[in-house]
């Protein structure tokens, strides 16, 4: 088994055809399905079931999956770090949930140090993917929040992942509705009164991060639903559908990139805490430590 063969095997999940993926990974079809073929015969297990409409994964593939996901990103960390050609350039990352001051935070450690040479990256994806990140030292530090309905998955969650929250801010539970809405002008609302509109979620990926969700009143049994996993696609549909989402209420921070919306407090109660975290035991480089700096700016508990 070697880390191509990994490659191989995380490329041909995200694939619909072992074609798709051969042509993704620049080798030929049949060369992919020997490798395989190989990995499957060296383990002792198959991977993938392979059928007239195309290939998925077999039970013990998708606990495979997990694990190969985890060893193929601990390796390009090393070869990012060690083998990359050219080594007088700065790194330094970072993952968070969508919060426009995290974004600010890390433009700031930038305009701080300016470096000659360097490769900064600031990741903005979902909940276990900014913990994950994290805990594998592909980030430094991290930005999530957690509400009343999660905080004991989140909290169990950092104890396993062994990573440290320090809480910044709690925020009340708002909506988020387009300046036309007929509710755009009410200081306040109810979720029954907004049973007739779609609310468009922040979409997890998959019903094991359902606990995870960013967004408060995750538990609500919403009548009407839409799942998005892109934060434009999201505005459209608002604005199209007289739709809603349910957030921290930081509108003011994000005036500049969401134009057009409303913010407006929500009756129900599900108060969001944000904070940031790290991995406990490591040293945060020069980098880290301005960019928890600059977080704590934000701090009000």
């Amino acid at each position: 088994m070697n880390v191509n063969q990994l490659k191989y095997v995380l490329t041909i999940a995200a694939s619909s055809s072992m074609r798709e993926a051969a042509t993704k990974l620049y080798v030929s079809q049949p060369a992919l399905s020997a490798s395989i073929h190989d990995l499957e015969e060296e383990l002792g297990i198959m991977i993938f079931e392979r059928s007239n409409k195309g290939i998925v994964l077999t039970q013990e593939g998708q606990e495979f999956l997990i694990y190969a996901k985890k060893v193929v990103g601990q390796y390009e960390i090393l070869e990012e770090r060690y083998l990359v050609h050219d080594k007088e350039k700065e790194r330094f990352s970072v993952s968070t949930q969508h919060y426009n001051f995290a974004i600010r935070s890390f433009a700031n450690v930038i305009r701080r140090f300016d470096p000659m040479k360097y490769v900064f990256s600031i990741h903005e994806t979902k909940t276990r993917e900014v913990l994950e990140q994290v805990r594998d030292l592909k980030s430094e530090v991290g930005v999530v929040s957690y509400s009343g309905n999660n905080e004991n998955v989140l909290r169990k969650l950092l104890k396993e992942y062994q990573l440290e929250f320090v809480p910044l801010m709690k925020r009340d539970t708002y909506i988020y509705v387009w300046k036309e809405h007929p509710f755009s002008a009410r200081r306040e609302i109810s979720l029954e009164e907004l049973k007739d509109y779609p609310c468009v979620t922040f979409d997890q990926s998959d019903d094991s991060n359902f606990y995870l969700t960013e967004e408060a009143m995750s538990d609500y049994d919403f009548h009407k639903m839409i799942r998005s996993d892109d934060r434009a696609t999201t505005m459209e549909l608002i604005a199209e559908l007289g739709g809603y989402s349910v957030g921290s209420g930081m509108l003011s921070d994000e005036a500049a990139i969401l134009k057009g919306l409303v913010s407006v407090k929500l009756l129900e109660e599900d108060p969001l805490i944000i904070g940031y975290i790290t991995r406990k035991g490591s040293s945060l480089s020069q980098y880290g430590q301005a960019y928890v700096e600059e977080l704590l700016r934000y701090r009000e508990i």
